[in-house]
């Protein structure tokens, strides 16, 4: 992307759909966004999905979203709806809910 530089900071919320829930996936994802510095959430919600929220660099979030899309998952991921927003701030850690 021309013109993102490493110090952006931006939101991701990523909507997982698949087989992701009760296979390590919240777990698998909360690995990936804490090595890359990130900080949010990994949320089972109905219809089988995933919310995956996270707060960072726009590179780091941008490396989560290559992960969810990756194949390497847990489970198996069909689709990764996502949502590019600015950050709100507040949080800490990345927690599974």
């Amino acid at each position: 992307m021309p013109g993102v530089t490493d110090s952006q900071q931006a939101r991701l919320t990523a909507w997982v759909h698949g087989r992701v829930q009760g296979v390590g996936f919240r777990w698998w994802t909360r690995s990936r966004a804490l090595e890359l510095g990130l900080v949010g959430s990994a949320t089972n919600r109905p219809g089988s999905r995933v919310e995956v929220v996270a707060e960072g660099s726009r590179e780091a979030c941008a490396k989560l979203l290559a992960a969810l899309r990756s194949g390497e998952t847990p489970g198996h991921v069909d689709h990764v709806a996502e949502q590019w927003s600015e950050p709100k701030g507040g949080l800490t850690g990345f927690v599974e809910r």
